[in-house]
């Protein structure tokens, strides 16, 4: 060990105690192969149990998956219903709603109506749909409020 860089006295060292321990010739391998041979043992970990264990998880991940469809979605009957009327029948504006229950039932309408909500198929009624009801309410909160003195 006189004479030698720092460096090859460590290579010299290691390699010294992988002829005593026999049996990790693989590891010896992996450890000259990724340029970890210079390191300590302790520095070094083997991840193929990780990668044994995340291949688990992604087996079982797979298989609790559901199963791809292969017939296309049937649009549901609400979808179906794009007229002015109908729309205004759901939505069951009122004379007295006051700004807080408008944008309540918009967000109810649009928590089950949006496109963005819906499959790629549904969204052209979808579309119709959110715009019939923004245009109710929005015409619901221009119209002053009633007063119910003059009755």
């Amino acid at each position: 060990m006189f004479g030698m860089s720092v460096f090859q006295s460590v290579l010299e060292r290691l390699k010294a105690e992988q002829q005593n321990e026999p049996g990790d010739e693989n590891v010896s391998e992996q450890a000259l192969r990724h340029g970890t041979a210079a390191m300590p043992r302790g520095f070094i970990v083997d991840t193929s149990p990780a990668i044994t264990a995340f291949d688990a998880v992604q087996r079982a991940y797979s298989e609790l998956a559901p199963a791809e469809s292969t017939q296309p979605p049937v649009m549901p009957d609400y979808l179906k219903r794009t007229s002015l009327a109908e729309i205004a029948a759901e939505l069951a504006l009122e004379e007295q709603e006051t700004a807080v229950t408008l944008a309540a039932k918009r967000r109810r309408f649009a928590a089950a109506n949006h496109p963005d909500r819906l499959p790629a198929e549904f969204r052209a009624n979808a579309t119709i749909r959110m715009k019939l009801a923004n245009m109710l309410i929005d015409e619901a909160g221009r119209r002053p409020p009633s007063d119910n003195r003059s009755k």
